[in-house]
């Protein structure tokens, strides 16, 4: 049973909306096909009358016998409905027959007017007992200034029952038909939503720990099959996206768990014995190193999340020429005492909107990188140039460099390839994660060229202001 206030379901409410539809239509045609149907059968009316009054011109006064002899020989039963008369100008009556015999008609003022003029008059009169009549007036004569008239009736009863028997009709059948058309609607509206249940129930059993289930597709390339393909690709990307968070959450447990163990482990052999303050300052000295790790860890992954979930950054005119000579700076300090030339190269003056902090920061991130795997006497260039409508910041070192395939890889969080395990760089590997998310937030692309024992170029594209 249908709760109170509970909105009805879509197959009710298409049900409904046919049935309404489909009733306004029928009222509409039925309406219009009476009035056609009355007109229909007050012109055949007037046609007979019109013949009547024609064979009475045609006879005259003198063989109105014959003319009703004729007239009774033409209209069949019909003539019991139809009278005809001939009066004067004063409107009595000079000759009449047929069933309104001695009644009286008065002769309309619009009737005498067009009968001056040759035209005949239509008219439909209500006489005592509230009987309604046809009647045509036409000029006995066809001179200018007629003396005399002839009018020709026909009862209405004929018309009014055949317009009534019409109305009972349509008041059975509509009924009838608009049940049928509700039943036959609740059934191509339940048809027609069977599939979209279908769907709901394959969309039930996907869930959070089972995203490889998809939706059928049923191959008729009709709206039913874009929305479950809308929907399959829209499960793809949350199956990617969960998958990234478990991974995610995985490497993050695990680079964790190394600082922390070490620290545990630290403190423990400190608390089994008593140690002098020399021990006790070097046991501090290397938890402090292990909690600045974790520090930093923490900091980065809230930088990530933010840069993944949020990323709205200023928009302001930053001078990309301006970032690289303070990166070239700093990364001349950071590969103090490590025998690797920071230099910077070709310089073109351009500018982007962005956040400068941020967009150091990504740059300072590739040269840390290449001064990490870059070994004694090689060589981090950084350079600017403008392709089309982006500009164009390119690092390039000596370094050991990597597969191509490997390249894509690297820009995950946590990732980190062989040869950068063996380097003994340490990091938790989320340096070009925040590069590679920082580029996206600016609405730019980060790629990477690089070859085994060769070294690699990375470029990262961002919009021109």
């Amino acid at each position: 049973m249908r709760r109170p206030g509970r909105a009805l379901s879509v197959r009710t409410r298409l049900t409904l909306w046919y049935g309404g539809v489909l009733l306004a239509i029928v009222l509409v045609i039925s309406a219009v096909s009476y009035f056609l149907l009355r007109r229909t059968l007050i012109g055949g009316a007037d046609v007979e009358l019109l013949m009547v009054g024609q064979i009475v011109r045609d006879a005259g006064v003198g063989e109105a016998r014959r003319s009703e002899a004729e007239i009774r020989d033409i209209l069949g039963t019909r003539f019991l409905d139809v009278f005809y008369r001939v009066i004067g100008p004063d409107g009595r009556a000079l000759a009449e027959f047929g069933a309104l015999r001695g009644r009286h008609l008065r002769l309309s003022a619009k009737a005498r007017k067009r009968a001056r003029s040759g035209d005949p008059t239509f008219e439909t009169v209500t006489l005592s007992h509230h009987e309604r009549v046809r009647l045509l007036t036409i000029p006995l004569t066809p001179e200018a200034a007629p003396e005399q008239y002839i009018q020709v009736g026909a009862s209405f009863t004929d018309i009014d029952r055949a317009l009534a028997g019409y109305v009972e009709t349509l008041a059975v059948m509509v009924p009838i038909g608009l049940g049928l058309a509700l039943v036959g609607g609740a059934w191509l509206a339940s048809s027609a939503l069977r599939p979209v249940r279908a769907m709901s129930r394959a969309a039930r059993r996907i869930s959070a720990q089972d995203l490889s289930r998809r939706l059928p597709l049923r191959g008729t390339a009709d709206e039913l099959d874009h929305l479950a393909e809308t929907l399959n690709a829209m499960f793809d990307r949350l199956h990617t996206a969960f998958t990234h968070v478990q991974r995610f959450a995985d490497a993050a447990a695990h680079e964790l768990r190394t600082p922390l163990t070490v620290l545990k482990g630290e403190i423990e052999v400190a608390l089994r014995a008593n140690r002098t303050r020399p021990e006790y300052r070097d046991v501090l000295r290397s938890s402090l190193e292990e909690v600045e790790q974790l520090i930093a860890l923490a900091e980065n992954l809230l930088l990530l999340s933010s840069l993944r979930t949020e990323a709205v950054l200023p928009r302001l005119a930053v001078e990309l020429e301006t970032v690289l000579v303070e990166v070239v700076e700093a990364g001349a300090r950071l590969a103090d005492g490590r025998g690797v030339l920071v230099r910077l190269g070709p310089v073109e003056p351009l500018v982007v909107r962005g956040d400068h902090p941020t967009l150091r920061r990504a740059v300072l991130n590739l040269v840390d990188n290449a001064i990490k795997y870059t070994k004694a006497g090689g060589t981090v260039e950084l350079s600017l140039e403008r392709d089309g409508a982006y500009a164009v910041v390119s690092v390039s070192d000596t370094g050991v460099g990597m597969n191509p395939e490997d390249a894509e890889r690297i820009f995950e969080p946590f990732v980190r390839l062989d040869a950068a395990r063996t380097a003994e760089v340490g990091g938790a590997g989320l340096g070009l994660s925040i590069v590679h998310s920082i580029v996206v937030a600016h609405a730019g692309r980060l790629s990477v060229r690089t070859a085994p024992g060769v070294g690699s170029t990375f470029d990262l594209r961002l919009p021109l202001a």
